[in-house]
């Protein structure tokens, strides 16, 4: 492990994967409940919050199943509690509806996905088919939630820490977005042993009436009346965190006549398309969502201003591709480039896309 400097924080850097390093991050984030079941490709999660909750104090416990395990989330998290689980696709589909009540609840939790190809069991190579599910909501009801991407393993690790953050800034759950790649793969990270977090005091925990009026969380209001009122204020809430969590990166993107738009692994590839193309002669640049919910829809569009077209690269059939079109609302063509089943694609083949859009478009 890395030397600590005897205040809570490391500075040395430490090699780990993906999938134990987000863990580690969650510990550092103050999580002390964790809940999950095995899938592949996240199990190491699982097993390295088996070993490391219980030497922090902490609750670890493999559910019975997907949907136990959420709803023990849910449960912790009424208490007061950092609570988080994690999985891969088919896992995630089958943590939807609890995932729906924490947010009708307005109970705080981190939520990560390390996707794996679909639809149905699929295959465990790395894809992010799960962009639709992942910032549409695949439970029931008018809910959302902050959905962050990371593209390497300490921005995995960073933006885990920050979810916890998030999540009890708003009251209501974050998914954290990684891939088969992200949470396999093993680079140098630093994470802090007691991360500087923000978490608030919570009068609405249910931690025990005695000496004062009982109070409840719930989501079930059978006046009609009551429940409006109840999703007007959560659909306040959500438009708040439309204008207070956009996240993005870009590179190069001032002078670009061609703007590839990506996220998460996805985009790290995309960096060394645009590096080629500049060699090349080609003024590419990269824009890249960090958070694609809210999506940074007024970001990419100041950006049209100057770039003459835009691909957009996925490993999925085209489903960012529909925020990035509305965006640019027409003004520039955006097309669409994509591997799916668990295929990443290679740096060159991307380049070829980028090369015959700019013959297709006239730009020189």
């Amino acid at each position: 492990m890395a030397k600590n400097d005897g205040n809570g924080a490391r500075s040395e850097r430490i090699l780990m994967c993906g999938n134990e390093a987000m863990a580690e991050a969650a510990i550092a984030a103050g999580c002390r409940c964790y809940f999950g079941y095995p899938i592949t490709p996240q199990n190491e999660v699982t097993a390295y919050m088996a070993k490391r909750m219980p030497e922090v104090g902490g609750v670890f416990l493999q559910s019975e199943s997907e949907l136990a395990a959420v709803n023990m989330v849910f449960g912790a998290s009424a208490v007061g509690a950092r609570a988080m689980t994690s999985s891969s696709s088919p896992g995630i589909s089958l943590k939807q509806e609890g995932i729906s009540y924490l947010a009708g609840c307005e109970l705080p939790a981190v939520i990560a996905n390390v996707m794996r190809g679909g639809p149905g069991l699929g295959g465990i190579g790395p894809s992010q088919s799960d962009y639709f599910q992942a910032t549409r909501g695949g439970g029931h009801g008018d809910y959302r939630h902050v959905v962050l991407a990371a593209s390497a393993v300490q921005e995995l690790v960073d933006l885990t820490i920050e979810a916890f953050d998030i999540a009890d800034r708003y009251r209501n759950p974050v998914l954290v977005l990684s891939d088969g790649v992200l949470g396999q793969m093993m680079e140098p990270v630093v994470i802090p042993e007691h991360a500087e977090t923000h978490e608030p005091e919570k009068p609405w925990a249910l931690t025990g009436c005695k000496g004062r009026e009982p109070q409840w969380i719930k989501s079930l209001y059978l006046n009609e009346h009551d429940l409006e009122r109840h999703n007007q204020k959560l659909q306040a809430k959500y438009a708040q965190m439309e204008c207070d969590e956009v996240r993005y990166d870009t590179r190069q993107i001032e002078d670009a006549d061609v703007v590839l738009v990506a996220f998460g692994m996805v985009a790290r590839i995309c960096r060394s398309v645009v590096r080629v193309l500049r060699e090349r002669g080609v003024r590419a640049g990269l824009f890249r969502p960090i958070a694609v919910w809210p999506f940074p829809y007024e970001a990419l569009r100041a950006t049209r201003e100057r770039a003459q077209a835009y691909l957009v690269v996925e490993m999925n059939a085209g489903q960012m591709v529909e925020d990035v079109r509305l965006a640019i609302e027409g003004r520039r063509p955006v097309e669409f480039y994509g591997r799916t089943g668990g295929v990443v694609m290679e740096v060159e083949e991307v380049v070829a896309e980028v090369e015959k859009l700019l013959v297709r478009e006239g730009v020189s």
